[in-house]
């Protein structure tokens, strides 16, 4: 039997936990918090694989093992590849409090509405654009994605461009949560730029990115838990948008350019030629972080409303692709709603930096080639569609008629996924010491 005690948040290890074990694994800190049954050998997680070897030995044995790790082993943990490793029915789990709920109880939030993602192990992008994308989110660090490199990610996110989506107040902090449980324990608030400029040392048990505008404000009942609800529709009505002239990408267009896109929580989507946003507000409400480039001020300030009107961030950067782009973070998908006769090198810049899909929109048809030459230059799979499209329109006596809209070239070019590469030790967040924050200390 393998027992997996949850530790290190301020509950006192239960008293019988070590009882008769003859093995018991933990990181340092929590084998050095506890007095070992006489005989009995120790392991200080490091790599994770050598570790599970030993445990094995133990468990063919039929003599008692325990392993110590923080906060919840089943959150993140070391519980998963426990029992892939040796079965569910060898388990005896006794979780403690979670790092992410003593977070968030020690600055009196819920967080049933919050996203958790860990970093861990993982390349940090993806914790960063749910940061951007989401108001409410903890963030499991570990080694090179830790308080410091979260916060130079963000610090540029928010408020510092020539118009963004929001007012200044609607920029981020970051509650960093250390040593939770010990006599060490420190929660600090901090602005991204404050956290980028400190070492923060190995003691970090979770980082908080709060939107403070959006986190205290009351709500609905919950039912389900993990952050807003995602969307019941998409392809919205243009008139659910301000724009101008009806200068918007019309709802079968976005449908389509949507599909293609697949913006998702995690992801980060370039909308460039954004004009009224309206691609940019649905890939927001579909939880991805979205990036518009609009070089009218008055259409920057269109997004800015369309996306506070919906609910959503859109980060709004005020400028003409493709040199507005130069400073921007690499995107998982790009959509190119404009682009006039810089088009060709737009998308080039475009699918330079994509890192799945770029998708094109064009009125013109002699703008088709060059789009799609970029595409395929860039390494990009090209495929596309002509969008011609007629609605049923009201006419006197009660009668319908077919009005043909203006047709739309939709181009999409798709790179070849490359897996990538799974953690070392074989644990999925890479934990040196089996805990849900995974970090080594």
């Amino acid at each position: 039997m393998i027992t997996v005690v949850g530790t290190g948040t301020g509950a006192p290890l239960p008293p019988d936990v070590l009882t008769g074990a003859r093995l018991v694994v933990g990181g340092r800190r929590h084998l050095e918090a506890v007095r070992l049954p006489e005989g009995a050998e120790r392991i200080v997680l490091g790599p994770l694989a050598p570790a599970l070897d030993t445990i094995g030995e133990y468990v063919g044995k039929d003599r008692p093992v325990t392993v110590l790790a923080s906060g919840d082993p089943g959150f993140f943990g070391i519980v998963r590849v426990l029992a892939e490793r040796f079965g569910k029915e060898t388990l005896d789990v006794r979780p403690g409090v979670s790092s992410v709920a003593t977070a968030f109880a020690r600055i009196g939030l819920p967080w049933d509405d919050a996203v958790v993602v860990s970093a861990h192990g993982r390349e940090p992008r993806t914790a960063v654009n749910v940061c951007r994308a989401r108001p409410k989110v903890a963030v499991l660090t570990g080694p090179g994605a830790g308080p410091a490199e979260l916060g130079a990610a963000l610090r540029h996110a928010f408020g510092t461009h020539e118009a963004t989506s929001a007012p200044a107040a609607r920029a981020r902090v970051l509650v960093v949560a250390s040593a939770l449980g010990s006599a060490r324990e420190r929660v600090e608030w901090v602005t991204p730029a404050e956290a980028a400029a400190r070492d923060w040392g190995p003691d970090v048990s979770v980082v908080l990115c709060l939107d403070e505008t959006r986190t205290r404000v009351p709500g609905a009942v919950r039912t389900v838990a993990g952050g807003r609800a995602e969307p019941a529709g998409w392809a919205l009505d243009e008139d659910e948008f301000a724009h101008r002239d009806s200068m918007i990408t019309k709802f079968e267009v976005r449908a389509l350019a949507l599909a293609r896109l697949g913006p998702r929580l995690g992801d980060l989507v370039w909308d460039v030629g954004a004009g009224s946003g309206s691609v940019a507000v649905e890939c927001a409400r579909l939880g991805a972080a979205v990036v518009a480039v609009e070089k009218a001020a008055d259409g920057v300030a269109r997004i800015a409303a369309n996306a506070r009107a919906h609910g959503v961030y859109v980060d709004v950067v005020h400028g003409s692709a493709p040199k507005a782009l130069a400073v921007l973070p690499d995107p998982d998908a790009v959509f190119v709603g404009g682009g006039g006769r810089d088009l060709p090198a737009v998308v080039d810049a475009c699918a330079r930096r994509a890192r799945r899909t770029v998708v094109v929109a064009m009125a013109a048809l002699d703008r088709v080639p060059a789009a799609r030459a970029a595409l395929t230059g860039a390494g990009f799979s090209c495929d596309g569609v002509l969008l011609q499209s007629s609605r049923l329109a009201p006419l006197p006596g009660e009668v319908t008629r077919l009005a043909a809209a203006n047709p739309v070239f939709l181009l999409w070019g798709s790179r070849i996924p490359v897996p990538e590469d799974a953690s070392e030790d074989g644990c999925e967040d890479g934990s040196t010491d089996g805990s849900e924050e995974g970090v080594a200390q």
